[in-house]
């Protein structure tokens, strides 16, 4: 059947039924609630299994693939409309918590970008001389990435000829999520056993809502503020046509470079600048106030749901198994990597409350963002540790590196340039490191239990 609009509304259609059996699973089945394991990663898994990854019993078109590409386009507009917002509130009093927290998030971050890449290049390489030049790259699309990256990441290197790095990826961030959700659960029991936890002390007294997914009515918060009249425009309208817009653009420019320029730049990075020079235009003309970042967020999350259902429905199996040893080794690697340097740097590197603001670093690093406020409630149910107002106060100042991580990275290593992208990485990986020192952010004799400790 030829592809047109109806077949868009039934791929969504298939996914939405899928996403909300997920939601029903998870409300329903001990097993997902003790894990956490969030809706669209059931679904996702259930797609794989019952679409054209195995079985084939679901008929999704052919253009589902394409899906995920064009959602985190989405994704990236959200994260420039909301702008940039840093405060220097209450930066002298506190300069050592966010100081220190963040030598730890960027260290961790680009310690994904870096070793993996060595691994597979120069390890990886010597049994299997065929990989490309970036495959080890795939672990931090994944991990420190998650879906959205993946698909950005794996888009670029299939322009680049590496086209098996779209399906490799989404395994990697899937392989990812799943260890945020079972590893990060394990970390948490763990820790409260030991009497690391300040805020919980038994893991199994946690609220029924966060173990099934589903908010009773006494708890439930708004999802946002209406902005504009509904005399005049429906608000959502509103806010989807902000995204929208810049995305759309961004797709023209990126298509008018490739085809006119000569030029392959990701349609993603394209509609982040776009999104944020249109996010500052409308604070010139007064109009950001009209603009929810709640509002925004919950559009990028319903795009992050759907694109993890894609990816992971869209990945081919033979794909998998056709890179099963190399992929299965860079992932082990990659575990032994970020669990090690989670439980070896977080407690040196933070000093009160250093297990609650660490894991929630440990839910993004290995997938989502979704993860980390999911492990962060779990542990810090009142939000006593200052995690979430550090996070909405440091996260957009780091955006650019992402962007250009993730723009660069598969273009540099693509082209053979490896040291031309691990240079810059490691010297931003050391200068963390080094401001650790300098500022005396690092404490290595300090014990793991801190709770009755005065910080």
């Amino acid at each position: 059947m030829d592809y047109n609009a109806y077949s868009l509304l039934i791929d969504f259609a298939f996914a939405s039924a899928f996403i909300l059996f997920g939601q029903l699973l998870r409300a329903k089945v001990k097993f997902f609630q003790r894990f956490f394991v969030p809706a669209s990663l059931i679904a996702g898994i259930l797609g794989f299994v019952v679409g054209p990854g195995i079985f084939k019993i679901i008929p999704f078109s052919s253009k589902i693939s394409s899906y995920s590409g064009l959602l985190i386009i989405l994704v990236f507009v959200a994260m420039g409309i909301r702008g940039f917002n840093i405060s220097t509130k209450g930066w002298k009093e506190d300069v050592e918590r966010l100081g220190s927290y963040t030598c730890f998030r960027e260290f961790s971050y680009m310690l994904q970008y870096t070793l993996p890449i060595v691994f597979g290049y120069y390890v990886l390489r010597e049994f299997f001389p065929d990989l490309h030049p970036g495959f080890g790259m795939i672990f931090g699309a994944g991990w420190a990435g998650g879906p959205g990256t993946s698909a950005a990441i794996g888009s670029t290197f299939a322009k680049y000829g590496f086209a098996d790095a779209v399906d490799l990826g989404m395994t990697s961030a899937t392989l990812g999520i799943l260890t945020a959700v079972f590893g990060g659960i394990i970390l948490i029991k763990w820790a409260t056993k030991k009497g690391i936890t300040r805020y919980i002390a038994d893991f199994e007294s946690l609220p029924q809502e966060l173990r099934t997914g589903l908010v009773p009515e006494e708890k439930r918060e708004e999802m946002g503020k209406q902005t504009i009249s509904l005399i005049s425009l429906d608000s959502l309208a509103w806010h989807l046509a902000l995204i929208l817009l810049p995305a759309g653009i961004a797709r023209l420019v990126s298509v008018y470079c490739s085809d006119t320029l000569h030029l392959e730049v990701p349609s993603f990075s394209i509609a982040f600048m776009l999104a944020l020079i249109f996010s500052f235009c409308l604070r010139g003309a007064g109009a950001k106030k009209y603009i929810d970042n709640k509002i925004i967020s919950r559009i990028s999350g319903c795009a992050t749901d759907y694109l993890i259902f894609f990816g992971m429905t869209s990945i081919k199996l033979a794909i998998v198994i056709k890179y099963a040893v190399p992929l299965g080794l860079l992932m082990l690697f990659g575990l032994v990597l970020v669990v090690g340097s989670f439980l070896y740097l977080a407690p040196r590197m933070n000093k009160k409350d250093w297990f609650e603001r660490t894991i929630f670093c440990f839910g993004y690093l290995t997938g989502v963002y979704a993860n980390s406020f999911m492990l962060t409630r779990i542990v810090d149910p009142d939000m006593k540790s200052k995690t979430l107002e550090d996070i909405a106060l440091l996260d957009s100042g780091f955006t650019v590196t992402d962007i250009l991580v993730i723009s660069l990275g598969p273009i540099l290593l693509s082209s053979g340039n490896i040291w031309s992208f691990l240079t810059p990485a490691f010297a931003y990986l050391i200068f963390f490191a080094v401001l650790a020192k300098v500022m005396k952010w690092w404490w290595p004799n300090l014990p793991l239990n801190r709770k009755d400790m005065i910080l």
